[in-house]
């Protein structure tokens, strides 16, 4: 048998067959079969008739296993080898068709919005948020203890104002340390631990500095009064004479509290100059040291992860040189003298050439700490120029400069006579003076100003939380009016609060934030609060209103998480539909997206209102996406009557192929500022449009 299987592949030698030796199980085997074979006679030779081309489509078919050397015997074939190339240019092609396809995606994109334009900003009165160790004054713990608080109003940017070490003078606006906490709110381990707190929840912060003036107790003060160094020109010091215990100051400028804006110095012998109160003497930015003093204080703060900054009465920083004396508003009686701020044009104390060149420099030094990924550093100015409103925009800068990221708009704070012409007054101030490209924002109430219920009405507040938060940009929300808190009465407030005279009636707006309906609101564990509570916090507080639907909270929470679902609200068109004495009616739109809003806002007496015949184009049913009547949400409303009683608000959703912004009924009544386009097929924003 094994003769013949030797014979077996030279038979198929013969036969133009193949000898497939991977069968062949090792060499000690052949020996062995050799060896055995050269015994004996060699066996009579035995054919095998076999098909040549049955053995060949057998053998040369790939088959899992094959050694290096049969591989390629196919790799070398037509059919192997063209498939093998083809693939590869394909990839080759696909990665160049996704190089392309990333580019492209990238020069068509818009800018995506920054942290300070996608989110509204809350700003803190820290004094009055919440108190941690039962002294009666919020702190910066207390506003750590509340951080849940901010992300279930869905925001992501707090704006804390003043907190640094101060004798509390026009209520902590004059430092008398710019490097350090005031021991009031804490120390500054607790601002750091606030800090990382704040960015561990996603969020940002905004601190305000003010770098008009100091404190007189502040150090510098004290080495210039006695004309120490560097610091003797640190202040605007001027000679004025003095006799028989009255001074005659070098002119007749006023600062912003009434009465002279000049203070003698018994130990200088001299009258410094001070904007604001005689215990804030005004810096001297002509100083170029002062300048660099300025600049290494915002870097301190940037370097402590602050993430912007609010610079606030930029608008004093630098005065007239000749002194002379402002003109009055009117002429004063014969030997009179104007004492009121009101009773001259600033000229010469306000707004002086220069101005936005220091204003630029701080710029220039945030952008320093900007450079990293998604830690742009914010700068906003608030200057409030109620009757110069292109004042206001020059801190925008310019095309190629830049300097605030936006100056706070204060407009809707300023309404006097509430109406819906008042209200589209005011906005439109702002949108049509505001350069092309830039970013608006609104607020409707401040440490500055009467809360909203006190100022215009309790029936008002969702209204204009409503208006606050479908406005295009970035709406600012002063701590309690997501819960409609208000002023506390005047006369509730004393000397005990507060140090300092001339500010008291700046308190009632500031009373303590009304967390539960537990003694003192739940803002103190303590016996008492630095400023009392309002009477009403039993009914007005945030753990009421979180358990109530139809509550203030509710809505500002439901308007927030509309404002940050749908792209016309956040960064879509606006425009002007129609105003009367009663309402307010405007559009959000996006390009390319067949969706759109539009808000009927009443801030006069009831009212019924045709929008069809505005707008012809306007479907003639719309649904009430929010109200501020809950009972109407998700109710089909005819768009040729639409009603709404005193201080109500409806935003109507609808569907539309003709957008208001593309009509020509509508030009020049429509703004944008971020502008950006959608595709529906790709579910992306693009540009251009």
């Amino acid at each position: 048998l094994s003769s013949k299987a030797r014979s077996l592949p030279m038979e198929l030698s013969e036969k133009r067959g193949v000898e497939n030796n991977g069968f062949v199980q090792n060499e000690a085997f052949e020996d062995n079969e050799t060896d055995t074979s050269s015994q004996g006679e060699m066996p009579e030779k035995c054919s095998v008739d076999v098909d040549p081309m049955a053995v060949e489509e057998t053998v040369l078919k790939p088959y899992a296993g094959m050694p290096k050397e049969v591989l390629l015997q196919f790799s070398s074939q037509a059919r192997y080898r063209v498939t093998r190339e083809i693939l590869f240019w394909l990839i080759i092609a696909g990665s160049v068709a996704l190089v392309c396809a990333t580019i492209a995606i990238i020069a068509l994109s818009p800018k995506c919005l920054d942290w300070w334009q996608a989110s509204p900003i809350y700003q803190i009165y820290p004094r009055s948020f919440k108190d941690s160790n039962m002294d009666g004054n919020g702190d910066l713990k207390g506003i750590q203890e509340k951080l849940d608080h901010i992300t279930y109003l869905n925001i992501k940017t707090i704006w804390i104002t003043s907190f640094l070490k101060s004798p509390l003078k026009d209520l902590g606006y004059g430092a008398e340390d710019f490097y350090d906490i005031d021991p009031i709110f804490g120390c500054m381990k607790d601002f750091e631990n606030l800090l990382v707190a704040i960015h561990d929840k996603g969020l940002k912060v905004i601190m305000d500095f003010i770098p008009n003036h100091t404190s007189d107790k502040h150090r510098w003060f004290q080495l210039s009064r006695n004309r120490t160094g560097k610091y003797t020109d640190y202040y605007i010091w001027q000679d004025c004479t003095q006799a028989g215990g009255s001074v005659t100051p070098p002119n007749n400028w006023v600062s912003v509290f009434g009465g002279s804006s000049w203070q003698f110095d018994e130990v200088r012998k001299q009258c410094y100059l001070h904007q604001f109160g005689k215990e804030q003497p005004d810096l001297n930015f002509r100083n170029p040291a002062v300048q660099q003093e300025i600049h290494d204080i915002i870097k301190f703060w940037l370097g402590k992860g602050v993430d912007g900054f609010s610079f606030s009465t930029v608008k004093f920083l630098l005065e007239a040189t000749h002194l002379r004396d402002e003109p009055p508003v009117n002429k004063p009686p014969s030997g009179g003298s104007s004492t009121a701020y009101s009773q001259l044009y600033h000229d010469y104390t306000t707004t002086q050439v220069g101005l936005h060149d220091i204003i630029r420099g701080f710029r220039h030094t945030m952008n320093e700490f900007s450079r990293e990924p998604g830690r742009y550093r914010f700068m906003g100015s608030s200057d409030d120029e109620k009757e110069d409103i292109e004042a206001t925009m020059m801190y925008y800068g310019t095309t190629f400069i830049q300097e605030a990221d936006f100056p706070f708009n204060f407009n809707l704070i300023n309404v006097e006579n509430l109406s819906g012409n008042s209200i589209f007054e005011a906005v439109d101030s702002w949108m049509k003076n505001m350069p092309a490209g830039k970013w608006p924002n609104w607020a409707v109430g401040s440490p500055n100003a009467a809360r909203i219920s006190t100022r215009i009405g309790k029936e008002y507040i969702n209204v204009m939380n409503m208006l606050l938060l479908t406005l295009p940009g970035t709406p600012v929300t002063y701590y309690g009016e997501e819960i409609g808190m208000e002023n506390i009465a005047s006369g509730n407030v004393s000397e005990e609060h507060v140090n300092s005279g001339p500010v008291v009636v700046t308190l009632p707006e500031k009373s303590p934030m009304q967390w539960d309906g537990n003694v003192n609101a739940g803002f103190t564990e303590g016996n008492s609060s630095w400023l009392p509570v309002n009477s009403n916090y039993q009914s007005v507080n945030v753990e009421i209103q979180s358990t109530l639907a139809n509550s203030t909270l509710s809505l500002y929470r439901a308007l927030t998480s509309l404002r940050n679902d749908e792209l016309p609200l956040n960064r879509g068109w606006m425009c002007h539909i129609w105003n009367d004495s009663d309402v307010f009616v405007y559009a959000r739109e996006l390009d390319g997206l067949d969706r759109a809003f539009m808000m009927v806002l009443n801030f006069g007496q009831e009212s019924a209102i045709d929008l069809k015949a505005v707008v012809p184009n306007l479907p003639c049913e719309a649904v009430v996406r929010l109200s501020t009547h809950f009972n109407k949400a998700g109710k089909v409303v005819n768009t040729k009557l639409i009603k709404t009683e005193m201080g109500e608000g409806l935003v109507l959703e609808y569907k539309t192929a003709k957008p208001v912004h593309t009509m020509e009924a509508f030009q020049g009544k429509c703004f944008v500022a971020e502008k950006a386009c959608y595709s529906k097929a790709l579910n992306l924003l693009y540009m251009p449009c």
